[in-house]
């Protein structure tokens, strides 16, 4: 190296397996950082290669063209019903589902729970941005109480609609489970955080300890009707309160 060059190391850059190109997502948007975050701990892993995602109609869906794994489309709210025929036919693949809140804890609610009532050697990834992203901004089952929605313009009342959906601790009484925890990436420490926990899912199922469950508290701005940087404050303050991040079960041995 000659005198007065300077030593440069890349200490951040683009996964492998983000695919180029322009992002699906509205701009402020947590989906396609979560992406991201999937695609880093894949590759670190080194499971990349075994690992087949399944999305169905939500926003989720968009994921399939900006990752480079295989992916499967499965009817609305049957991810979980479709991950696990594919994980009996291929058991040393690393199964997982991406889903929204309308997908999984609406229509698709039943399947989530017998998927986790069987354990079932899948791991979800459940994104939860509190409303129906992709279909016009209607209330879903993780709307906070108070919460304006296209379907409850005067706010979410727990006298006509009832109480928000808590999916990490629900997840965590089920003896099938093995782990279940709730992140955020609106922070770089809570991108660690997250990063640690998906990893941690992912092992419990390749080890076959059994189903693992990350929650991801994510921004929509536009159903929010907020701007990006506004809604990092909602998620830090009102959506954590409602849903407090942690991990909620960390199972290490095989039920």
């Amino acid at each position: 190296m000659s005198e007065g060059a300077i030593a440069r190391e890349l200490v951040c850059g683009t996964p492998r397996l983000k695919m180029p190109g322009v992002s699906m997502f509205c701009p402020g948007c947590h989906y396609g950082t979560i992406g991201r975050l999937l695609c880093e701990v894949l590759e670190e892993m080194g499971i990349a290669g075994k690992a087949i995602c399944v999305v169905s109609a939500s926003c989720s869906f968009s994921h399939a063209l900006q990752m480079a794994i295989d992916f499967m489309l499965a009817p609305h709210g049957r991810a979980a019903a479709v991950a696990t025929a594919i994980k009996r036919v291929h058991p040393d693949a690393v199964v997982f589902t991406l889903q929204g809140d309308g997908d999984l804890g609406a229509i698709g609610l039943g399947h989530f729970m017998h998927a986790m009532l069987r354990g079932e050697r899948l791991t979800t990834i459940f994104l939860n941005n509190a409303g129906y992203g992709m279909t016009g901004g209607q209330m879903a089952p993780t709307t906070l109480l108070g919460m304006r929605t296209t379907t409850t313009a005067a706010g979410r009342d727990c006298d006509t609609t009832g109480f928000p959906l808590h999916v990490a601790e629900l997840a965590a009484t089920m003896r099938g489970v093995a782990y279940s925890a709730r992140c955020t990436v609106h922070t770089p420490a809570n991108y660690r955080r997250a990063k640690k926990a998906v990893a941690t899912a992912f092992q419990k199922q390749v080890d076959g300890v059994g189903y693992g469950l990350v929650e991801f508290l994510s921004a929509c701005p536009t159903i929010w009707g907020m701007r990006p940087e506004e809604s990092l404050e909602f998620v830090g303050g009102e959506m954590a309160a409602e849903y407090p991040l942690g991990e909620y079960k960390d199972a290490g041995d095989i039920w």
